[in-house]
């Protein structure tokens, strides 16, 4: 029996963001986005030309809590970041334009998310077997399959964050 890979990796993450992922997002209001249910957490925050995310390097241990606005911020970049892959511009976690309400976030994940699917597609079972290589130099060791299967565990485990940030959100969880 013959398996299309390219296919099995694709058709796992749209399963999950079909049926389970994207529809937990939906409703998001710019309240939740930006919810802080405890002290210290990371977000993103208005600056001068639009919204910025929190960071530091190295991260301080241990990391801080993060908002809906945070993780939303961090998948989609990561997303638009592997894009750089399937010829799209490369993107720079100091200079990206996170979004800076819920319904933005959203499309801007959703626009990020059709492409990053579709370029994973064109790989082919043989472009994953490939070398990472640039822009991941410094995961050169890693197969582009590597990459692909390291950035659906980022979506899934953002998303299942972001569902439970969601569920205290709506049981008025107050710290």
């Amino acid at each position: 029996m013959s398996i299309d890979w390219n296919a099995e990796i694709r058709g796992q993450i749209d399963l999950h963001w079909t049926r389970q992922l994207r529809p937990r997002f939906e409703g998001l209001t710019d309240a939740e986005f930006f919810w802080e249910p405890v002290p210290g957490m990371w977000t993103v925050r208005p600056v001068a030309d639009g919204f910025a995310s929190d960071f530091a390097v190295p991260p301080p241990e241990p990391a801080p809590v993060t908002t809906i606005a945070w993780r939303l911020g961090h998948v989609t970049f990561l997303l638009e970041a592997g894009l750089q892959r399937f010829g799209h511009p490369p993107v720079d976690f100091a200079t990206y334009r996170y979004a800076g309400t819920a319904a933005d976030a959203l499309r801007q994940l959703d626009d990020a998310y059709r492409s990053w699917i579709e370029g994973v597609g064109g790989l082919g079972d043989e472009g994953l077997a490939e070398p990472a290589g640039p822009p991941d130099s410094m995961l050169s060791e890693w197969s582009t399959a590597g990459i692909v299967l390291h950035t659906h565990r980022e979506l899934l485990h953002h998303g299942a964050e972001i569902a439970l940030l969601r569920d205290l959100y709506r049981a008025g969880f107050s710290g």
